[in-house]
């Protein structure tokens, strides 16, 4: 057979093949696409939805057993502070850090008598005795002080931080993680960033003047990068990677300005609070970048604070994890970038 008869038999076969791949490459392109806009938007739903719905949500009180109504965020602040701890599956993690915690809280309003309290327990569907544990410190230490919520399934740290924030009572609310990996009096250094931000805001605007802090948005963020150097020399090589590569595209979605978004040990005022949690969206692991995302929209001073940190044995962070936390980046860049998720004064 001649090279030109050949040719004309292979060529053909070849560039159909490179069509058909191309082809289905395109579909699936398309299909992935057309999956993330249709989450996108269904997320969308599900927010208009729950922002208007008035159901009522009460705290139960194990002495009494009475139902006590929750309040709202927007509400006028009962307490100085509040502290939100999400909590899935801790039953043998929340005992040490929540008695750490409450012994610095009841001796700090001991010594200050306008400083008061509350502690904030959200059961995120949690599998073991996390909610019994939970609630024995609601019977020991009074629902006045100590309220849990139980989400009833697992909906994700996100949205376990979330309703706590929107049921709570403080003037300056503070989200931390349940194994106490924060030193709690670190709050103090988050509390003197807030109070330093709140008054150049009042600088920069005169009418701001009479405002209460409670009233003006600011943030304070618990940093680790301090820390980043010794983290890298302790990690394994592939951990190492990961982090590396997320933190990029960290910064392609949110910006630059906030070098740990990841820190879970969070301030905010109460206004600032209300603006941020009655947006949010996602649930799980990125809620931490939409946060600071908001923040930058909405024009919420943002502060970074190095805070004391040691790593918990137990982390939930897996490899599955991290493509989660892709997915998320994609969702918050589709989001807002195309103008579905909608930002609500």
């Amino acid at each position: 057979m001649a090279i030109g008869s050949v040719s004309s038999l292979f060529f053909p076969d070849l560039l159909s093949a490179s069509l058909f791949i191309f082809s289905l490459g395109l579909i699936l392109a398309l299909g992935f696409a057309a999956f993330l806009l249709e989450h996108v938007r269904r997320i969308s739903c599900e927010h208009s939805l729950e922002r208007a719905s008035s159901s009522d949500v009460f705290f139960e009180d194990p002495n009494s057993l009475n139902k006590v109504p929750c309040p709202s965020i927007f509400d006028q602040a009962e307490k100085h502070i509040s502290l939100i701890v999400p909590a899935f599956n801790e039953e043998h993690r929340l005992s040490g850090a929540f008695v750490e915690t409450i012994n610095y809280l009841q001796k700090r309003a001991s010594s200050d008598k306008s400083f008061s309290y509350e502690v904030i327990i959200v059961d995120d569907g949690s599998t073991d005795r996390t909610s019994k544990v939970a609630f024995s410190f609601v019977r020991k230490y009074k629902i006045e002080n100590v309220r849990v919520i139980l989400l009833g399934k697992n909906h994700g740290k996100g949205e376990a931080i979330r309703k706590g924030m929107l049921h709570s009572r403080g003037e300056l609310l503070l989200m931390l993680d349940a194994d106490g990996a924060t030193k709690i009096n670190d709050l103090e250094k988050l509390e003197s960033q807030i109070h330093a931000l709140a008054d150049k805001v009042k600088e920069l605007n005169p009418s701001n003047q009479s405002l209460r802090l409670s009233e003006i948005e600011v943030a304070a963020f618990g940093s680790r990068a301090h820390l980043e150097k010794q983290a890298l020399a302790t990690r394994k090589w592939y951990r190492n990677f990961l982090m590396k590569g997320f933190h990029l595209v960290v910064l392609l979605t949110a910006g630059p300005g906030i070098r740990d978004t990841q820190c879970g040990f969070k301030m905010f005022t109460r206004a600032a609070g209300r603006r941020l949690f009655t947006n949010m969206r996602l649930k799980r692991w990125c809620f931490d970048v939409e946060l600071v995302y908001l923040c930058k929209h909405i024009g919420i001073p943002i502060i970074e604070v190095s805070v004391n940190w040691s790593e918990i044995p137990g982390s939930k962070v897996r490899l599955t994890s991290i493509l989660h936390m892709l997915f998320e980046l994609m969702l918050i860049r589709l989001g807002y970038g195309l103008g579905i998720w909608k930002i609500y004064t």
